[in-house]
């Protein structure tokens, strides 16, 4: 069994927020491997279940608003006995910038509310996350920030890099942690890509 968890509040009034990218990212990855398939309300969640090599893998989008992802989490790791190492958490992150992707095995919550519900309810911060960047807020509050849409500018890079991001957790479902690491964690790549297309 594998779980990716993209975390968001539910809503209209949040669609396309910042803070909403992990929903985004399920968006993606459902419209890729389940093209149609209906949502199932199970775990205070929307569920699809999709298969990652032999095992079966779940695409999640908590509904108890962000604050409380960890709610859905537990229950789903209670559930199927599961071992945290085989969770994928994706989340926004403005420590990053924007459409950079972060893999890593654990770690602190980073001042992320979903992230730390989570890790509360899970009594560890060893499980695996996928920290999707959108630039710094500035002089913006935070909290206002990652819940403002995304401008027309950052609008088109997210949308392109939806399907990295995409590609980043179904590579670490079927390859595990180690190779998605090695394979998406870097700039560079994003830049190399850019300088071909301007020569």
């Amino acid at each position: 069994m594998k779980v990716i968890v993209g975390l968001g509040n539910p809503g209209p009034a949040y669609q396309n927020t910042r803070h909403n990218v992990g929903f985004m990212a399920i968006d993606r990855l459902a419209q890729r491997l389940a093209p149609g398939a209906p949502l199932r309300s199970q775990f205070q969640a929307a569920v699809t279940e999709v298969r990652a090599d032999a095992d079966k893998c779940l695409l999640v989008k908590p509904m108890t608003y962000m604050n409380l992802s960890g709610t859905t989490v537990a229950e789903i790791v209670r559930f199927y006995k599961m071992d945290p190492a085989d969770l994928l958490v994706i989340t926004d992150d403005v420590a990053l910038p924007l459409g950079d992707i972060r893999l890593r095995k654990g770690g602190s919550d980073g001042g992320h509310n979903g992230l730390a519900d989570i890790t509360r309810r899970l009594g560890t911060e060893t499980f695996p996350r996928l920290r999707v960047g959108i630039d710094p807020p500035g002089r913006i509050a935070r909290h206002d920030y990652v819940l403002g849409r995304f401008t027309p500018e950052q609008g088109p890079v997210i949308e392109e890099r939806l399907g990295v991001i995409a590609d980043a957790a179904w590579c670490w479902a079927n390859d595990g942690i180690d190779t998605a690491m090695n394979r998406f964690n870097t700039r560079k790549a994003r830049k190399d890509a850019s300088e071909e297309q301007e020569d």
